[in-house]
């Protein structure tokens, strides 16, 4: 027995157990995803596992979205691979979407810890992931770290002016935000973020007139483009995210017309 087929027999019996291990989530799997699975069985590959884990995990398809497939083959894929460019990053995600932040945060700086900034989105997973855990200095840290590769990405400038915001920082969620907003002149979540920092700075005049762009952009606003802010959501809740963010805004207003400040919850 020669050194490379000795090595696809021990790789067919990692997959072996993988899939044993993970007979709680093959159960869930359909008809379609049974037939990918056998695939893998007879032709273990961590690039087609990931492959597979994409397209379940593509909002953009809602016929094949499935995070619990996504989860078990990026599982797969992480066993027969672990240096797999953003195995982990994807495996981070599903955790954060289910709600377990402590497990989305370990497989994030697995992540890191490997790959580092041959993958900088992972430095914007882990800022969400710290930020919803409350943990707002070492989320915009990272935050920032990211906004060195791509300093107008929008969405990470939102979210990294929201832990600024939760940590008592309008100032500096404002000087973040006005930094891109002339590349996004109609964008409702970087209004809405602009007029809360204001708000929180004492500007109620400067907060509404943020706010009355963010009220009419958000009216453009169609929930496919929700949805593409928001990658890796479940297609069906693109409609609920839209009418949440039509709902902050319209609160938003009430709240700076009724002399309030806006807390930074959104």
């Amino acid at each position: 027995m020669n050194g490379a087929t000795f090595a696809i027999i021990a790789i067919g019996i990692v997959l072996c157990a993988v899939l044993i291990l993970s007979v709680s989530s093959a159960a869930r799997l359909t008809i379609g995803e049974y037939t990918e699975a056998a695939d893998l069985w007879m032709h273990p590959s961590a690039q087609r596992a990931y492959a597979y884990g994409d397209e379940h995990f593509n909002a953009d398809d809602p016929s094949a979205y499935d995070i619990n497939s996504a989860e078990y083959f990026f599982t797969i894929a992480a066993k027969l691979d672990p240096s797999l460019p953003y195995v982990f990053h994807e495996l981070a995600r599903i955790e954060f979407l289910k709600g377990d932040f402590n497990g989305a945060l370990s497989y994030i700086n697995i992540q890191i810890l490997d790959q580092g900034d041959k993958t900088p989105t992972s430095y914007y997973m882990r800022g969400l992931i710290e930020g919803y855990m409350g943990d707002y200095a070492d989320a915009e840290q990272d935050y920032a770290h990211y906004l060195k590769y791509d300093p107008i990405d929008w969405a990470a400038v939102n979210d990294y002016s929201w832990v600024l915001l939760k940590d008592g920082k309008p100032a500096l969620a404002n000087a973040a935000i006005e930094k891109v907003l002339q590349y996004f002149p109609n964008n409702p979540w970087l209004y809405n973020s602009d007029a809360i920092a204001l708000s929180e700075m004492g500007d109620a005049t400067s907060a509404r007139e943020r706010i009355n762009v963010a009220s009419q952009a958000v009216t453009q606003l169609t929930a496919a483009q929700w949805a593409r802010a928001y990658p890796g959501n479940a297609p069906n809740v693109a409609g609920q995210g839209l009418a949440a963010l039509k709902n902050a805004i319209a609160d938003n207003i009430h709240t700076i017309d009724s002399g309030g400040h806006i807390p930074a919850v959104q």
